[in-house]
């Protein structure tokens, strides 16, 4: 597949990402009386979403051959977005129950959220994990970057579950549903796109003791 087809493609399961996510927020909050409790669940299913597509995309371009562009629109565009969610989504959070009287976490998440804190707990530390990747540009190729990344799925992982569990927008048969497609469709990508990169290794390192 030639490049622009697959920058196409790219964008366009971005903005169904976006779309959907948009559509059953809308269709469980509705637009009238909004409260920071009802606007930053919305930017936890963009950032997750988003970060799906480059899990997916990055398979995908290895299964079709498709060499990333030096300068790739998509990815800029997207992991900037990604990057202002995920600040967003628990900053607005805090601040409604810092403005409430509840305080700060973790006291603030078991008065807001009893029974449910371990999850409230795993969208923090997934923060931080994702925050580290900002470092990438630095450290992606010392030895040590492989266990960023590792950290990185490990959050992927949390952040599912931690929506699952706390999601109204989850509520909603049809997005639960497109939920869990897209944490198997994660899982396959994961592991094709390791699998494939062990075998170009291996491939290259053949060549190499030849």
């Amino acid at each position: 597949m030639d490049v622009k087809r697959f920058q196409l493609i790219e964008w366009a399961r971005g903005l169904f990402v976006v779309a959907t996510a948009v559509i059953v927020w809308l269709q469980v909050r509705g637009f009238e009386s909004l409260s920071i409790y009802d606007v930053f669940p919305l930017f936890g299913l963009l950032a997750f979403g988003l970060m799906w597509t480059h899990y997916v995309n990055g398979a995908f371009r290895r299964m079709w051959k498709v060499k990333k562009p030096e300068k790739d629109a998509y990815w800029a565009v997207s992991t900037g977005m990604v990057l202002a969610l995920i600040i967003l989504h628990p900053l607005l959070l805090n601040y409604g129950l810092v403005r409430d009287g509840l305080g700060l976490p973790p006291a603030s998440y078991t008065a807001a959220y009893p029974g449910k804190e371990v999850f409230l707990l795993l969208g923090t530390v997934s923060l931080l994990v994702f925050l580290a990747f900002e470092l990438r540009r630095w450290y992606k190729n010392a030895s040590w970057w492989k266990y960023v990344d590792y950290a990185q799925l490990a959050a992927m992982v949390a952040i599912f579950f931690h929506a699952l569990t706390l999601g109204r927008e989850l509520s909603e048969t049809w997005y639960l549903v497109l939920w869990w497609l897209y944490g198997v469709s994660f899982v396959a990508a994961v592991a094709y796109s390791r699998w494939h990169d062990k075998k170009s290794r291996g491939v290259e390192h053949g060549r190499t003791e030849k």
